[in-house]
C-alpha cells in the first residue's frame, strides 16, 4: 500500500447504503523501536470485537464487495467457511504483530499463494478500506486515533508485504494435478494420491492449497503426507469434517481422473538435515500427515536425530497410518512411536488425550517440538508443554488446520 492511496469508509449503516467518503491514506510501518504499543493497542482491540466475529466478518465482506464489486467473483458462492478463514488468518497476524520476521514470513508465503485467486492491486486496497471500517463500526467508542493508527499501519505492512512478494514469483499460479488413487482407509478418512503435470517445488512438513473440481473457488489447505518425489505424486489424507464442503466432496465423491488445482506450498514444520537436537512429534487424526512427509524425507538421511512420535485419536481404528509408521519403525530405530487413544487402548499406548500422554511422559526439556492437528488439540497440547516447562521458541506447527 502505498502512500498515495487513498482509502475509503463507508458510514456506519448498512454497508450498501451509502456512496464512500475519503479518509487518509495508509501508510507504512514506524520505526522498530515504537512497534511496541501498536501492538498492544492491535491486540486489546482485536480482543474487544472477538465475542463478534462472525457479525464483523459479515460486515466486512458487505463493505468490500460493495466497494469492489468484481472482488465477489474471487470467493466461493458459499461464504461461511470463508468468513472463519479470514478471522483465522487475522488472529495470526496479530499474535505475532510484535515478531516481525515470522510476520514477513508468513505474509510473503500468504501473498503469493493468493496469485491463485488472480488478485489485483485494487482488491488489497478494497480489503484495507473494509477492514478499517468494520473495526470501526464495532469497537465504537474504543476506535480511538491511535487505534486507528496502529491498524492502519498494521494493514499497510500487511498489504506491501504480500504484494511485493506475489510481484516478485516467477513460478506457475497454481498446478494441475489428476487424481491416480483414492482409497478410503475408515469410514470419514481418505488417502488420496494425485500427480502434477510439472514439478512442484515444496519441502517436507508443509502444506498447499487445493480446490477440487466437486466445489470450484473452494480453496482449502492440505499438507502432502510424503517427501518430494521425482514422478511429480503426491499423497494426501483427508478426514471429511462435519460440515466440511470440500472434505466430505473429496473423501465421498473423488474419482481416479479427477483434476485438481493446486497453489504454491506454504508452511514452517521443516526438518534440515544437518539437525542434531532430539524430535518430538506429536500429530492427533490426519494431522499425522505432515509429520509423515518429514519422516519419509528424513529415512532418506544418513544420520538421524532420535525422534518420538505420539499419534492420537479418539478411538483405535482413528489410527489409520499406525501399521505404516510401526513398520517404518523397523528400518528407522532412531524412530520410536507411541499410540493414544481417548477411548479403547492399544498395545503399547497411551489413554487420554495428546496433551496428557506426551506431558505425562516427562517434560521434554531437550527436544524440538512438532505438532500438527486440529486447532483445538494444538491449542491443548502447546499449553500443557508450556507449563511443564517446554520453551515455546522450540514449538513449530502451522495454522491452517480445518476445512
Amino acid at each position: 500500500m502505498t502512500a498515495e492511496t487513498v482509502k475509503y469508509e463507508q458510514p456506519p449503516g448498512s454497508p450498501r447504503s451509502s456512496p464512500p467518503v475519503p479518509v487518509p491514506p495508509l501508510v507504512e510501518a514506524p520505526a522498530a523501536d515504537k512497534t511496541i504499543q501498536p501492538a498492544k493497542l492491535i491486540r486489546e482491540s482485536f480482543a474487544a470485537v472477538e465475542t463478534k466475529a462472525e457479525e464483523l466478518s459479515q460486515y466486512f465482506y458487505g463493505v468490500l464487495f460493495s466497494v469492489s464489486p468484481d472482488a465477489r467473483a474471487l470467493f466461493p458462492i458459499n461464504m461461511a467457511t470463508q468468513r472463519n478463514r479470514l478471522l483465522r488468518a487475522l488472529v495470526y497476524a496479530v499474535q505475532m504483530v510484535d515478531r516481525p520476521d515470522e510476520l514477513s514470513t508468513f505474509l510473503s508465503q500468504l501473498g503469493r499463494d493468493h496469485r491463485k485467486f488472480d488478485v489485483l492491486g485494487r482488491h488489497y486496497d478494497a480489503v484495507g478500506v473494509a477492514l478499517i471500517t468494520a473495526l470501526k463500526r464495532f469497537l465504537k467508542d474504543d476506535w480511538t486515533p491511535e487505534v486507528e493508527d496502529a491498524w492502519v499501519t498494521a494493514y499497510g505492512v500487511i498489504s506491501k508485504s504480500m504484494r511485493e512478494a506475489a510481484g516478485k514469483e516467477i513460478g506457475p499460479a497454481w498446478w494441475k494435478a489428476t487424481v491416480v488413487e483414492h482409497r478410503r482407509v475408515s469410514r470419514d478418512v481418505a488417502v488420496i494420491k494425485v500427480r502434477t503435470d510439472q514439478p512442484l517445488p515444496y519441502r517436507a512438513g508443509g502444506y498447499v492449497s487445493v480446490e477440487v473440481p466437486q466445489r470450484p473457488r473452494m480453496w482449502r489447505y492440505f499438507s502432502p503426507a510424503t517427501a518430494p518425489h521425482d514422478d511429480g505424486t503426491l499423497e494426501f489424507h483427508v478426514h471429511a469434517v462435519r460440515g466440511g464442503w470440500v472434505s466430505r466432496a473429496i473423501v465421498h465423491h473423488t474419482r481416479v481422473g479427477d483434476v485438481w488445482r493446486i497453489g504454491p506450498a506454504l508452511g514452517a514444520l521443516s526438518v534440515h538435515h544437518t539437525e542434531s537436537r532430539p524430535l518430538l512429534m506429536i500429530g492427533g487424526g490426519t494431522g499425522i500427515a505432515p509429520l509423515l512427509a518429514l519422516l519419509d524425507d528424513m529415512s532418506r538421511w544418513r544420520h538421524n536425530p532420535p525422534v518420538h512420535l505420539f499419534f492420537g485419536g479418539r478411538r483405535p481404528e482413528d489410527l489409520y497410518a499406525l501399521d505404516d509408521l510401526r513398520e517404518l519403525t523397523v528400518t528407522c530405530p532412531w524412530l520410536t512411536v507411541t499410540p493414544v487413544t481417548e477411548e479403547g487402548t492399544l498395545p503399547g499406548g497411551d489413554r487420554g488425550t495428546l496433551a496428557m500422554a506426551v506431558t505425562q511422559r516427562g517434560e521434554w526439556p531437550d527436544r524440538d517440538v512438532y505438532v500438527a492437528g486440529s486447532p483445538s488439540m494444538i491449542r491443548a497440547t502447546i499449553a500443557k508443554l508450556l507449563a511443564t516447562g517446554t520453551d515455546l521458541a522450540r514449538i513449530k506447527y502451522d495454522p491452517f488446520t480445518l476445512d
